[in-house]
């Protein structure tokens, strides 16, 4: 059977974007996160905001090559760049004094990919 990949239009130019910026820049981790988002939905990645909580400190850029859910707290400042985030996790996160992003965003505002962290 034929490998396809994923369906969904915005995702699918979202690991363009991302192969495309790390042979721009010469940087393994853009390529890194679209591997991660070619695979099935069912392998994708689903992280709450306690496990960011607990692998950051205040200040902290994290990549989550997929969806980002609200189980759990945090109470430091952190910049998420994620495919997905749910209400909650977008709503903890921000009254934290932190930041959501879509991964491309992140990945034009530092092409190179220097301190950032994935976690998943």
């Amino acid at each position: 059977m034929k490998r396809t990949g994923p369906t969904n239009y915005v995702l699918r130019k979202t690991i363009r974007v991302l192969k495309k910026i790390s042979r721009e820049n010469k940087v393994k981790i853009w390529k890194d996160i679209a591997e991660r988002l070619e695979k099935p939905s069912r392998q994708r990645i689903v992280v709450n905001v306690s496990r960011i909580n607990r692998y950051t400190k205040d200040g902290d850029v994290v990549v989550v090559p997929g969806k980002v859910l609200g189980a759990g707290s945090i109470n430091h400042k952190v910049t998420v760049a994620a495919i997905g985030f749910s209400k909650t996790a977008y709503e903890k996160i921000v009254s934290a004094g932190g930041k959501c992003l879509h991964i491309l965003d992140l990945a034009y505002q530092n092409p190179k990919g220097s301190n950032i962290k994935i976690i998943g």
